[in-house]
């Protein structure tokens, strides 16, 4: 969700309890509509973070580390020539706008004391941050928008600032009953609209949960709403305008089953049920500075990710290709005995053939009824010549069929190989995962080292769960890691879990030479399962075998074994077991 006035106002409270008095120290801007100001203020040093960005656009506190260019682009010097060493007077809300001015003290070329504004408008696409002059003119902003742009509001330097005009909604203060009346004004409206259209500052999550909680579920139009529900509609009115005056928000973010971030806010929320959970955070900064730095995180993996796959697709084709040709030519090379034949019967009727002939039609006594054959013949050779030409012909087609079958084999294995990447690329979720798949398709040549010289790359772990009968079972991220749990650090009495016919981790039962339960192996199976291209399943197959019968593919590639004296289990994939028996995640 948006950052919406209210939560701005408490927002804005609490980073100028902390750095109101304080001075910029550093200026720097990471991404092209973001500023990171540093600033040492109360003996500390406080990263406030500005970002115009239209999707996500805020103000906080940050601790995460920036990659800043080589070269500080234009408004970032500007910025710093005009606001180093400048005091920062105070912080002033718009209204319940979505906008904040930051007022410096800072000296002009003449020595003078001057006050610059920073204004930080975080109104979705239409987000700015804007430096303003001591005499209301704007020096310059992070996005300059022309009369071609926008012709209500243009901005460019040397142009007087100018607010957008104010919309007639009412302070969210404003009494309960004087709140109702504005809402009976549209009756057809759902509740929450009309709560959103008339109530400065106010997201529509909130709208929802106060029409949620006033029908009990439903979101009505204010024409059905019964006196009873008009009566509870107040009252939580009242309530939530309480809970505000009185310093009883607190700052919340919503989040899904898989920890992912999907909402934030000021107060509980209850409209989602079970779907969403509340988690309360300690401050309103702390909170918005892990909420994007997540979901910056999701989307540079989903980015990284959408990059691996384009390449695995291409790669996949090439291999696809390439076999389809081979095996094109195997085909070819299967009439070889033709040549051979051509040879013997040619070698049979040495007598009854001249050079110069261009063709010969012989008795072919390899087939019932001995049919007649026209067998080509080069008129340049002699008989016993061109007998020769069909046996080397047919030595050439016998080694090409060989060698054919050897290649149409390993790009078989490839197309192997490749699907089990495309699997553990489906279920990586962390940059670390995604780096690891990228160092094993550069070790196979396939794409190229990012890797600095000199860096040993940090190998990840196996993921690790214990059964509920206390054995360790450990489970591999990627194809390099599947190998060396399986052929290098298992022992021979080590249980082994794969899908069977499915690409998928590789998962180990540690036995430490002790008899494992049936219901350790069918954990561990469910384990196999879950992590693999079945997950979304049900009914899986699932191959388990000490690991002394598991030897590594003659394809050669990572993770890519062959097992011999196996059982098979069949389990359905579960989440909520998996995540109950994760250990060290």
């Amino acid at each position: 969700m948006p950052i919406d006035g209210i939560f701005l106002n408490k927002l804005n409270q609490e980073i100028g309890d902390v750095i109101i008095g304080g001075r910029v120290d550093k200026i720097h801007q990471p991404a092209k509509e973001t500023i990171v100001i540093a600033m040492r203020s109360q003996g500390g040093n406080h990263k406030l973070l500005l970002s115009a960005s239209a999707s996500n656009p805020r103000i906080h506190f940050t601790s995460g580390p920036q990659d800043n260019p080589k070269s500080p682009p234009m408004f970032c010097m500007l910025m710093r020539k005009h606001l180093t060493g400048a005091k920062l007077l105070c912080i002033r809300q718009i209204n319940w706008d979505r906008i904040l001015h930051m007022e410096f003290e800072t000296s002009n070329e003449f020595g003078d004391k001057v006050v610059l504004t920073l204004a930080v408008e975080i109104m979705g696409r239409h987000s700015n941050i804007i430096l303003i002059g001591d005499d209301g003119k704007i020096i310059d902003s992070i996005k300059r928008i022309t009369d071609e742009m926008s012709r209500v509001r243009p901005i460019l330097p040397g142009m007087s600032y100018a607010l957008l005009p104010a919309q007639e909604k009412l302070d969210p203060l404003t009494a309960p009953a004087q709140i109702v009346g504005r809402l009976q004004e549209q009756p057809d409206n759902l509740l929450s609209k009309a709560l959103l259209g008339a109530l400065d500052g106010v997201s529509p999550l909130v709208c929802r949960e106060i029409a949620y909680q006033t029908g009990k579920g439903d979101d009505h139009t204010l024409s059905q709403l019964t006196e009873e529900e008009m009566t509870r509609l107040k009252f939580y009115l009242s309530q939530w305008q309480d809970q505000l005056s009185q310093g009883r928000d607190k700052p919340v973010m919503l989040v899904d089953s898989a920890g992912r971030p999907k909402e934030f806010t000021y107060m509980d929320i209850n409209q989602y049920g079970h779907t969403l959970v509340c988690r309360e955070y300690e401050s309103y900064s702390g909170l918005l500075d892990e909420f994007y730095g997540e979901r910056d995180r999701i989307d540079r993996i989903h980015q990284r990710s959408s990059d691996l796959l384009k390449q695995l697709v291409n790669l996949s084709e090439r291999v696809s290709r390439k076999l389809g040709a081979q095996r094109e030519e195997l085909k070819q090379s299967t009439q070889r005995e033709k040549l051979k034949i051509y040879g013997d019967l040619i070698n049979s009727n040495l007598y009854t053939l001249q050079k110069g002939q261009s063709s010969a039609c012989l008795q072919n006594y390899y087939e019932d009824g001995m049919p007649e054959v026209v067998i080509p013949l080069d008129t340049m050779l002699t008989p016993s010549q061109n007998a020769q030409r069909y046996y080397s012909q047919y030595r050439k087609a016998d080694t090409a069929e060989k060698k054919l079958r050897e290649l149409i084999a390993q790009g078989e294995g490839e197309l192997l190989y490749l699907e089990t990447v495309f699997d553990e690329l489906a279920r990586a979720c962390t940059d670390s995962e995604l780096t690891a798949i990228r160092a094993e398709l550069a070790s196979q040549g396939y794409v190229r080292s990012t890797a600095r010289r000199g860096t040993k790359e940090e190998k990840l772990p196996p993921l690790r769960y214990l059964s509920d009968d206390g054995f360790t079972i450990l489970c591999g991220r990627n194809n390099m890691q599947n190998e060396r749990l399986t052929l290098r650090d298992s022992r021979n009495n080590d249980i082994w879990f794969h899908t069977q016919k499915i690409p998928g981790s590789h998962v180990v039962i540690v036995t430490e030479g002790k008899q494992v339960p049936n219901r350790t192996l069918e954990q561990a199976a469910v384990i196999a399962a879950y992590n693999s291209k079945a997950r979304e399943s049900g009914k899986v197959p699932v191959d388990y075998t000490r690991i002394k019968n598991i030897k590594k593919h003659p394809a050669g590639k990572p993770g890519l074994v062959i097992y011999e004296d196996f059982s098979t289990a069949i389990v359905d994939p579960d989440k909520q077991l998996v995540t109950r028996l994760a250990q060290g995640r």
